[in-house]
């Protein structure tokens, strides 16, 4: 698989002149509520036809967490930014499959039923889904937060590309040494339902096995399942939890993590989304810069083709988040990941 940072990529520059302009955005609960209901693609399909100046992109999260919302502002952001530079139009609308294969597949086929120009999903299921609806077509998809490209068989499709967010597990791992050097136990908390979860599991595993750290492992599917597994966790007397770029873990953050810090353990995950929903730390990529970086390859694809992309690029890491709240409740001192990366001070918020 080939990767290259977007950095090499906007080095390509834009030949052609689009404008971005919003049309009846969708986001959060009110999109959630149309995909349950059957009226999402219903939604899409009043988008219209579009005239030869007009360009239309259908944004499709896997669901709805602060992780994909992050990721999902940002791409619209970057259109409307890209909009105004190039005075041009193109209409987007962004849904929500809810986590669920069958609306993630209506959606996929009425966009591409519609004709749009492009399709931009959100994480894996969400990419997977999309890349088969365009099998026919060829409609580019550009995904955006794949952590394994390749596993997710994402890769050597013609009309497909996109960003990747592949976690350096071991720097997390290292940030969890520095701040308690005499841990012996970690929980690896993560669903077996994510792709994006697997290789950084492994690597854990491999890492703790060599240092010589016992672990314990809990999976869970459901919300409700992932407070059970946090709290087997906790019981087991685990010293810290670690857990990957998992969207389903991701989505029960703010149910978890008050417990978790008020047993004394800090959970080490693969997202700063995570560390704002209340957990203690990470290092990896910004989904706010990885939204930005998507949208512009995507307005590369509809501009100047498909032809040269790269199967993935991987959005550069290495920014430490801290959530200070978190800290204080653990008695953590943060200091400690100064010379590890750049660190970014957050607090908990509900979104």
């Amino acid at each position: 698989m080939k990767k290259r940072t977007l950095k090499k990529l906007m080095a390509l520059g834009c030949a052609a002149a689009l404008v971005f302009s919003m049309t009846g955005c969708s986001g959060g609960a009110d999109t959630a509520e149309k995909a349950e209901s059957g009226t999402a693609a219903e939604e899409m399909a009043d988008m219209g036809a579009a005239d030869d100046s007009e360009y239309r992109i259908a944004i499709v999260k896997q669901m709805d967490h602060a992780s994909l919302d992050e990721i999902a502002n940002a791409v619209a952001a970057e259109l409307d930014a890209l909009a105004a530079e190039h005075n041009v139009t193109i209409k987007y609308d962004i849904y929500s499959g809810q986590n669920d294969q069958t609306t993630l597949k209506q959606l996929g086929d009425q966009a591409v039923a519609d004709g749009v120009d492009a399709i931009i999903p959100i994480a894996t299921l969400a990419s997977q889904v999309m890349a088969v609806c365009a099998e026919e077509t060829k409609t580019p998809v550009i995904y955006a937060a794949i952590s394994d490209p390749e596993a997710a068989e994402m890769t050597g499709i013609d009309y497909v590309t996109g960003t990747s967010d592949a976690l350096n597990t071991k720097l997390i791992l290292d940030m969890m040494l520095a701040a308690n050097p005499d841990v012996e136990k970690v929980g690896l908390l993560y669903s077996l339902s994510e792709t994006n979860s697997t290789k950084p599991i492994a690597d854990a595993k491999a890492y703790l096995d060599e240092k010589q750290i016992a672990y314990t492992e809990q999976t869970a599917n459901t919300n409700d399942e992932v407070i059970s597994a946090a709290s087997i966790l906790v019981a087991d007397g685990v010293d810290a939890i670690f857990t990957p770029t998992d969207n389903v873990i991701m989505a029960a953050e703010l149910a978890i993590y008050e417990d978790l810090a008020a047993a004394g353990i800090p959970h080490y995950t693969g997202a700063d989304s995570f560390v704002r929903n209340g957990a203690f730390a990470t290092c990896g990529v910004n989904y706010t810069t990885l939204g930005t970086e998507t949208a512009d390859l995507a307005y590369t694809a509809i501009t100047e083709g498909m032809d040269g992309l790269e199967d993935s690029y991987l959005s550069e890491g290495g920014i430490i988040t801290v959530n200070t709240e978190t800290a204080e409740a653990l008695g953590i001192d943060y200091s400690v990941f100064s010379d590890m990366g750049e660190i970014v001070e957050v607090q908990t918020t509900e979104e």
